[in-house]
């Protein structure tokens, strides 16, 4: 009675928070050339070995009896919610993943004879409201087994009912920040980060507004999955992070976008006060720093944690310059273009490109490849 009484002080706090986070759209699914459906390359590797370990720890920790005990009844529908779905992903492949292995789980359990005649299974997809998902839902097979639908909205804040999630995943989404952090853009701000747009070798007070945004957005997020998931419930999400303590490739790129920024101000094709007014709403975190911010969370257990670093082999290929000025401008150009306007973002991601070819700065040793963390974690009773 207790805990139910702790839930609902829970829920009616964070319904009393009048901040609505940002949405900072991506190129989404369509026709267009530059979408992310068209140039997610650099990560498929990532999302194969995702789709790998989300099938081990299905099969290893999601304990189907625990799911039942936390149901009143035998749950007739299991609930799935793909949070935050880059569209450039093949998403139906990964639910897919997702609803094989569960079954087999199923099969596999004490229960199966009177869980496995009658389940179904429910299916959310969940985005900004200001993305596309047509292509998205116009790929879905008639003859799906599952219920489809798309849940609108920023996954920091709540979008399902109390225990209503039995898995939730979330893939490249999570190092997105609900809002450009406090100051970085005000020039009476001491956080003010000019000439720069993300926070690397920026001063101290800029990297700690980016890092303290960051956190509030993790509490956020797992905040609202301690309600809607229910006890035994899994969560798992792969999110870009940096080595602790080395120079990584990725936000060395971020680096370079802002030098091409500030060199075409001083060109006269954008000005000073545009560049200084925009930052990146992005933190790349470490992963320890990642364990710290979800262990914080008492309701949630860290089943697993696995770093992925992408191949050096791919920054050997010669058309590596132009991929990753595709994969970049299909990330970002909507982001840029809403600050900038789309002719300055056609010149920047050319000047992008020469300078990564020029500088072959993918080449340097002394840089990490790029971090992915992949997280599983179990909603603890």
């Amino acid at each position: 009675m207790q805990g139910r009484k702790r839930e609902r002080e829970r829920e009616r706090e964070m319904e009393s928070s009048d901040e609505l986070p940002q949405v900072f759209p991506i190129n989404g699914g369509g026709e267009d050339e530059k979408n992310y459906q068209s140039n997610s390359s650099l990560q498929k590797k990532g999302v194969d070995a995702n789709n790998v370990f989300i099938k081990e720890g299905i099969l290893d920790k999601l304990d189907v009896d625990q799911l039942i005990a936390a149901s009143q009844t035998t749950p007739k529908a299991f609930t799935i919610v793909d949070m935050g779905c880059p569209v450039e992903i093949d998403a139906l492949a990964a639910l897919q993943n997702v609803i094989d292995t569960v079954k087999l789980k199923i099969e596999s359990s004490a229960v199966y004879e009177h869980l496995s005649p009658n389940l179904e299974f429910q299916v959310f997809i969940n985005g900004p409201t200001t993305r596309d998902f047509n292509t998205l839902f116009r790929s879905i097979p008639m003859n799906k087994p599952y219920y489809a639908a798309g849940a609108p909205g920023s996954f920091y804040g709540r979008l399902f009912p109390i225990s209503s999630l039995h898995f939730v995943y979330s893939t490249y989404s999570l190092h997105w920040l609900s809002k450009v952090p406090d100051g970085v853009g005000d020039e009476r701000s001491p956080a003010y980060n000019k000439g720069k747009i993300y926070c690397m070798s920026s001063p101290k007070v800029v990297a700690d507004a980016y890092e303290a945004q960051f956190a509030r957005d993790i509490e956020a997020f797992l905040k609202a999955r301690e309600l809607e998931v229910v006890p035994g419930g899994l969560i798992a999400f792969s999110i870009v992070t940096v080595p602790p303590d080395s120079k990584c490739i990725t936000p060395t790129f971020f680096e370079i976008l802002g030098s091409v920024l500030l060199d075409m101000a001083a060109k006269g094709i954008t000005s000073k006060e545009k560049v200084n007014s925009f930052n990146l709403p992005i933190y790349l975190a470490t992963p320890p720093q990642l364990v710290g911010l979800i262990k914080r969370n008492e309701n949630f257990s860290i089943e697993r944690m696995e770093q992925l670093c992408r191949p050096r082999e791919l920054f050997y290929e010669a058309d590596f310059p132009e991929k990753l000025t595709i994969h970049y401008r299909a990330v970002m150009e909507n982001l840029f273009s809403d600050h900038f306007g789309t002719e300055v973002v056609n010149v920047m991601f050319d000047q992008f490109k020469n300078e990564v070819t020029e500088t072959a700065v993918f080449m340097d040793l002394s840089h990490k490849q790029g971090l992915e963390s992949f997280v599983l974690l179990k909603r603890k009773p």
